[in-house]
């Protein structure tokens, strides 16, 4: 059993990168003149740090990176609950430290603005990438959040094919950015929330409440639906 101290870092460390890779492509990378990547590119970047993470620390702490993977994963039974908080918060500090070194980066280039979207924060209404209201970020947040969970429990069950769960899970999270990012610039992540919009302040700040009630509500039911989907009967 790997010790819980290795575990944190392990989580803390894959955090980071999910952030780094995935925000900081959408702002170093997503409209560079001529050979911006897109949204489309920073989709494809989120869907790959989860990748290259579940590959590289998966067998150490589970690669959640997410306080509503960890949540979720309790609440279907794959996660103690004595472990959640210390696994949210080495979450928390892994995107906070990622934010902060995008900031450090993004800040070299003259003309360059934090607010209100210099750091890929989260947002609806008029921190919505194209307009969408608080409903239409609750209801996306909460239902993509239901799904990837649903993948991430099933494509990581005993009974799924072995080796394959880091490929879907990258997968699903590409086509959810693809699907959400004009929307709210896509979430599904408390933490990749969190990071951003304490190095913005303001109205990011004040939006995050719906970055982490719409991700845990959708993680704690998908949590509880595949335990029941997912379930077989004892003979």
């Amino acid at each position: 059993m790997v010790s819980i101290q290795k575990r944190l870092v392990a989580e803390l460390f894959g955090t980071f990168w999910l952030v780094f890779g995935g925000c900081g492509s959408a702002v170093l990378a997503a409209g560079f003149p001529d050979l911006g990547i897109g949204f489309v590119g920073v989709s494809l970047a989120f869907g790959l740090t989860v990748l290259t993470m579940a590959y590289a620390i998966g067998h150490i702490s589970g690669c959640h990176l997410n306080p509503a993977v960890t949540v979720g994963l309790w609440a279907g039974g794959r996660f103690p609950a004595k472990d959640i908080v210390p696994y949210i918060v080495a979450q928390v500090v892994g995107a906070i430290a990622a934010s902060f070194v995008i900031y450090l980066i993004a800040s070299g280039k003259a003309g360059y603005t934090v607010a209100p979207n210099g750091l890929a924060v989260n947002g609806y209404g008029a921190l919505s990438p194209d307009g969408y209201s608080l409903q239409s970020g609750l209801i996306a947040e909460v239902l993509l959040t239901f799904v990837f969970l649903m993948v991430i429990l099933g494509a990581t069950d005993t009974r799924a094919p072995a080796g394959f769960a880091p490929i879907a899970i990258g997968l699903a999270l590409t086509l959810i950015h693809l699907i959400s990012i004009p929307v709210t610039n896509t979430s599904v992540n408390p933490a990749r929330s969190t990071g951003p919009a304490i190095m913005v302040g303001g109205m990011a700040l004040q939006q995050l409440w719906l970055f982490w009630l719409a991700p845990l509500v959708g993680a704690f039911l998908a949590g509880h639906a595949y335990k029941w989907l997912g379930g077989e009967k004892k003979a």
